[in-house]
């Protein structure tokens, strides 16, 4: 899809200045040049929350770092992205995915990130998937630690050049849009969905299965987490999608490929898309973060 129709649509921007008059379109050819050209070939990224209708408070925490440098030192386009929905009595939810939030983050910077700034870079590596494995098991233990009876999901992706490395624990989802495909690339670790998976459940059963969110593995529920990790190439000319289950629990997946692909750019993708799940009813927090992946 032609980047200029998904930042602009197809008659360029438009809007009205700050004390109400109206300006014509610029032209199409002069925004080419004047706005395509630095965006050419870059990842794009927007993100979006809501507490929802029916909740007083937010419980979900997400974080996005997005990053590149060019020049006699080109590093490749990096970035980190997570989202965590909290559990928990007595906003124990909210505080659990903060930390864990922050604990992968802190780790994931320090050692992966920051090593592609530094002048003299570590020569002894980890690889990817132990670091990611890593910082989610540190960010239990600092849940466990530090809110008894807290818990939280957690899917965090680590974008280095021409890869990207997830961590996944609960029903958060990653999905990979394209205009014609809609695909979880994640694994709901809930008991529904464990069902379906041995059969014992259809899917149009566990979509409205009163114990659809009870989960069996969590941030926080225990000092052994299992967590899945896994490495996959960018997605080219497509989306990678992140959002707690108070957008796809109640927005199906065929609706949230339309709303990602008709929008005009990540960040207006990510507003539909909450108002999407509040229209529906809102009946709990709601986080998106969509990160589009060019071509080439």
């Amino acid at each position: 899809m032609d980047l200029f129709k998904r930042i602009f649509g197809k008659k360029g921007p438009a809007g009205s200045s700050p004390d109400g008059v109206k300006t014509a379109p610029l032209d199409p050819s002069t925004v080419a040049r004047t706005l395509l050209k630095p965006l050419q070939g870059k990842v794009i990224v927007g993100l979006a929350q809501s507490t929802g209708i029916e909740r007083t408070h937010n419980e979900d925490s997400l974080f996005v770092l997005q990053g590149t440098a060019a020049g006699l030192d080109t590093l490749p386009e990096f970035g980190l992205y997570i989202v965590a929905d909290g559990m928990g009595g007595h906003r124990s939810g909210e505080v659990a995915s903060s930390v864990s939030v922050r604990a992968v983050a802190r780790r994931l910077c320090e050692d992966s990130i920051l090593q592609l700034l530094a002048i003299d870079p570590l020569t002894d590596v980890v690889p990817l998937q132990d670091l990611m494995r890593t910082a989610l098991e540190e960010a239990n233990q600092a849940v466990v630690d530090r809110v008894p009876g807290g818990g939280t999901t957690l899917t965090a992706v680590l974008h280095l050049g021409h890869q990207v490395t997830v961590g996944h624990v609960g029903d958060s989802r990653a999905y990979v849009l394209k205009d014609t495909e809609v695909r979880t690339i994640t694994r709901d670790h809930s008991l529904v969905k464990r069902l379906e998976e041995l059969g014992q459940l259809r899917p149009e059963e566990a979509e409205v299965h009163p114990q659809r969110n009870v989960l069996y593995r969590a941030i926080g529920q225990g000092a052994n987490l299992e967590v899945d990790v896994f490495t996959l190439p960018i997605p080219r000319d497509a989306f990678l999608l992140l959002c707690s289950d108070g957008l796809w629990g109640v927005v199906p997946d065929q609706e949230i490929r339309r709303i990602v692909t008709l929008a005009q750019n990540p960040q207006v993708a990510c507003e539909h898309l909450i108002d999407a799940a509040n229209a529906a009813g809102g009946p709990d927090n709601i986080s998106a973060v969509l990160i589009y992946f060019p071509a080439e």
